[in-house]
């Protein structure tokens, strides 16, 4: 049996290019005691990908030149030598972009999907869920009837923070590219207001919709969009950074917030957050997710592209904006 496998072969500068990957077929080598094959139904394309093709130190080790492209995804067992995992069972892990991995048990978490339809466990149920979940929950703290701003809040992760930051009895406000996403913030899923990054000033338009001031600000774009919001926090402000999708392509140096010192005169804090920290409670954020989605409190919305083979292609939309929810690449059907 043949498996097609899309590996790195070279670190890119700036955005990353069509060429920078090789797709070639290898054998699916027979899996020994212990081990658990699986085909892989989808993956989850997500802009931590790009950071994982930097050398250098970070959260996680590098996608080395020549490997498999690191990815998290859905699979289905098609072979088991543990008698922990049956065959036909869907499965979630880190999965990598190809159509077939041999893993352990402990690389592995079973899913449901009589519970849940199964690209919901890569959107809201999935990382991006939990990302949003912890980073704004346990990391920004939002109290009842404060300010919250959600950067990048369109995306899979953004959209959940600000649904979850309703629910918590805040306003919200979403900066999102073009009017269609911003409509869908304020139409579909509730937020009190959305601007739009590509024709609005965001400075003069977070002064009109947090006249109060800002008192979370969960940022997944970084750069000018970070400046604005840092010269508008409230006292006692929590900044928490997720990511920076604006930095992540740049051939010079990544632009770092020139705001900073409002940190110092409203005695705020700015935190990180990496959502593998929490993994000993994803099991009880899931259940509460679940609920609030079931009772329609919270929304979740996927784009699912076809074929592994598209996968360079696939990730560029991702940087380009040209996603809309969260960004799936559909491998193979059961």
């Amino acid at each position: 049996m043949l498996n097609k496998q899309v590996k790195l072969n070279a670190r890119p500068i700036g955005l990353p290019k069509l060429s920078g990957w090789d797709i070639a077929d290898t054998n699916v080598e027979p899996i020994t005691e212990g081990q658990i094959l699986v085909k892989i139904l989808m993956l989850s394309i997500d802009p931590a990908m790009r950071g994982w093709m930097n050398e250098g130190k970070s959260y996680i080790e590098p996608v080395g030149i020549g490997e498999v492209m690191r990815a998290g995804g859905i699979g289905v067992v098609v072979e088991s030598k543990d008698d922990s995992f049956k065959l036909g069972e869907h499965v979630t892990g880190m999965l990598g972009v190809q159509q077939f991995t041999t893993l352990t048990a402990k690389e592995l978490t079973k899913l449901d999907a009589s519970l849940a339809p199964l690209p919901l466990y890569l959107s809201t149920l999935g990382m991006p869920g939990m990302t949003g979940y912890f980073g704004l929950l346990n990391t920004g703290q939002p109290k009842e009837g404060e300010t919250v701003v959600v950067s990048g809040a369109a995306g899979a992760v953004g959209s959940v923070v600000g649904q979850i930051a309703k629910i918590k009895g805040c306003r919200v406000v979403g900066i999102a590219g073009g009017e269609d996403k911003c409509n869908y913030l304020v139409d579909e899923l509730g937020f009190d207001a959305a601007i739009d990054y590509k024709s609005e000033d965001i400075s003069k338009a977070l002064r009109t919709h947090c006249p109060k001031g800002i008192d979370v600000f969960f940022d997944n774009v970084g750069g000018e969009t970070l400046d604005a919001v840092l010269a508008q926090i409230r006292f006692k402000a929590r900044i928490v950074i997720c990511g920076a999708i604006s930095q992540y392509n740049n051939t010079t140096a990544i632009k770092g917030p020139s705001n900073y010192l409002s940190l110092l005169v409203n005695r705020a804090r700015m935190e990180g957050i990496v959502v593998f920290d929490n993994a000993g409670h994803y099991k009880e954020a899931a259940i509460e997710m679940a609920g609030w989605i079931a009772s329609g409190k919270l929304k979740s919305r996927e784009h699912i592209e076809q074929g592994l083979e598209n996968f360079p292609e696939v990730l560029l939309k991702l940087f380009r904006g040209e996603n809309f929810g969260k960004l799936i690449l559909k491998i193979a059907d059961e």
